[in-house]
């Protein structure tokens, strides 16, 4: 037959069963609660080193130890530290994910090659982070009549790949004349040459960025750069003037979406030609 009382209420575990179980809340910010030792009730306005800070209506804070002793709705809590979110990925100035290691890597022997000074700082301030990812090194040249001499000092080689960037590589241009003849080579078969259309690296910076609607117009045989400050109003009678000119225009690049799709396309092409496997 049913037993009306039950079983045995000195059977081991009645403690344990007749405990209730008291919720644990995470003590997230505006979170209202009342304290039960002196019915202080506020919203949780911030946690730090095991303590929870309360505001009541009066703009009036005070700090408790988290744990019991909160009520919430009249209904006992345990307050506990709030659960972090986790942080989202992190991206690069390239738009590439930062790998969770971002110790520079030991530099391969392929390299990238760029005409200048300001083509360097541009792809260092964009790609930087992969680069040392990947462990390629960039180079500048002041010209792209000094890299045949560059090869030479240096052959490239199934382990030893060079990319080269640049600047007015259209038909017809005398950049172009010479990329042809040097891939034609003894070098070519480890080379890679890619280049933009515009005339200087400088506008391969997109005109939203610089607040413009578009580069001005240089005269033929005006100094790209010269006639570029001068449209703007800025100094251009030194090369002095001429690198404070640039560090305006670096300025205003932040990432990969204040450049042109004519180079970013073409940086990452070289990228991916000197890191792909050699067998190194």
């Amino acid at each position: 037959m049913d037993d009306r009382y039950g079983t045995d209420v000195l059977a081991a575990g009645w403690r344990e069963r007749a405990r209730r179980e008291v919720p644990k809340v995470p003590a997230s910010a505006d979170l209202v609660v009342e304290v039960a030792a002196d019915g202080y009730c506020g919203a949780v306005v911030g946690v730090a080193s095991g303590l929870v800070e309360l505001e009541d209506r009066g703009g009036r804070r005070r700090l408790f130890p988290l744990g019991a002793g909160f009520l919430i709705d009249g209904r006992d809590v345990v307050l506990t530290a709030p659960i972090a979110a986790p942080a989202a990925p992190q991206r690069t100035a390239s738009g590439s994910f930062a790998a969770p290691d971002a110790r520079a890597r030991v530099a391969r022997a392929s390299r990238i090659f760029v005409e200048g000074r300001h083509d360097a700082e541009l792809v260092e301030k964009v790609w930087g982070d992969d680069l040392r990812a990947e462990g390629v090194v960039v180079e500048y040249l002041q010209g792209i009549d000094l890299l045949e001499a560059a090869l030479d000092e240096e052959p490239p080689s199934a382990q030893r790949r060079y990319g080269v960037l640049v600047d007015h590589l259209v038909p017809g241009s005398k950049e172009t004349r010479i990329a042809q003849r040097i891939l034609a080579g003894r070098h070519g078969a480890h080379l890679k040459i890619v280049g933009h259309p515009y005339v200087d690296v400088w506008q391969c910076v997109t005109p939203q960025a610089m607040g413009i609607a578009r580069w001005p117009e240089v005269p033929r045989g005006t100094d790209i750069k010269v006639g570029t400050c001068r449209a703007f109003g800025w100094p251009a009678e030194t090369q002095a003037d001429l690198a404070r000119a640039w560090q305006r225009i670096l300025a205003r690049v932040h990432s990969y979406r204040d450049l042109e799709p004519a180079l970013l396309g073409r940086v990452e092409e070289l990228i991916d030609f000197t890191t792909a496997d050699t067998g190194r």
